[in-house]
């Protein structure tokens, strides 16, 4: 039973992968806000509490994603977990329930005004699971299908940046809308990034963005993306005076991109279409550190100069 399950969260939940990005991201999504409140802390209940929400959260969007996909799978993707028998959907659906019980607990224990927000949080999610009730619309317009469903990135966020503001009395800090258009923008990236693949490793019934686009479309829209969240994280970086920074840290991660898309375009090999998923996750994980915890320990350090 145990080894099962250690399978199927390496093949479709990595654990050791996603926990720093996931890490990174609502740690940062905190150390956010206290910056825009002008603390120099983090609040460490609520810290641990947007850590677990957000890692839960993603492990639904999985569990999403499995029920949703479940007949593609079996007809194009048997290897994988589900359609193989290694775990039911059932199980998941438990698997996930159980998290959202412990997502409420967290939240009634910290700061039971953050109720409301994961509500609406989970109303987004399973609206997700369905395909919003229009999934062959949505599946025959690849740009509007991800919009919609990145739209669950700032959802986590913003519940992430509450458990420091909310209760303060003074709502949202100026600023957090900044950072709620950055992880939007970098959503998009980690989601186009992981679906650019060179063409002997496409595969029949995925449509990744390499195959409906092309592979100069998918490399195009990936830096359109990355140029977005830059844009974002710029200005936001200037609302905590951490401009100049971000600005040099991002700029030479641009310039990897850069080569790297660069490099795939010029050889489509499977080595290259797999830098661009893995500068997709270093860029991530830098843009919120970014935004957060190196700025955090700046002022920090600074102020006890």
């Amino acid at each position: 039973m145990t080894n099962r399950w250690w399978v199927y969260q390496r093949e479709r939940f990595p654990i050791f992968a996603h926990g720093p990005l996931v890490a990174a991201f609502s740690v940062s999504a905190v150390s956010y806000s206290t910056l825009l409140r002008d603390e120099r802390s983090l609040p460490l209940a609520g810290t641990l509490l947007a850590f677990v929400t957000a890692l839960i959260f993603f492990a639904q969007l999985r569990i999403a994603d499995e029920f949703k996909d479940r007949e593609e799978d079996a007809r194009y993707r048997p290897y994988r977990p589900v359609p193989r028998g290694l775990v039911k959907l059932r199980e998941l659906a438990w698997i996930g329930v159980g998290g959202g019980l412990i997502q409420l607990a967290g939240a009634l224990a910290v700061k039971p005004a953050l109720v409301p927000l994961l509500v609406v949080t989970w109303i987004y999610l399973a609206a997700m699971s369905v395909e919003f009730f229009a999934p062959r619309w949505l599946k025959a317009r690849p740009i509007t299908y991800m919009w919609t469903h990145m739209l669950i990135m700032p959802q986590i966020d913003f519940y992430a940046t509450a458990t420091d503001w909310i209760g303060t009395g003074s709502g949202p800090p100026r600023g957090v809308m900044l950072f709620l258009w950055v992880s939007f923008f970098n959503g998009m990236v980690i989601e186009i990034g992981r679906k650019i693949r060179a063409p002997q490793d496409e595969e029949e019934g995925v449509d990744t963005y390499s195959r409906v686009w092309g592979r100069r479309g998918a490399v195009a829209a990936w830096l359109s993306a990355m140029g977005l969240t830059l844009a974002f994280a710029l200005m936001a970086a200037w609302r905590i005076h951490s401009l100049i920074v971000a600005a040099i840290i991002l700029s030479i991660l641009v310039a990897a991109a850069l080569t790297i898309a660069i490099r795939y375009l010029a050889a489509p090999l499977t080595g290259r279409a797999k830098a661009v998923e893995t500068m997709s996750g270093i860029w991530t994980l830098m843009m919120y550190l970014n935004l957060g915890l190196i700025p955090l320990a700046i002022r920090y350090f600074l102020k006890r100069a």
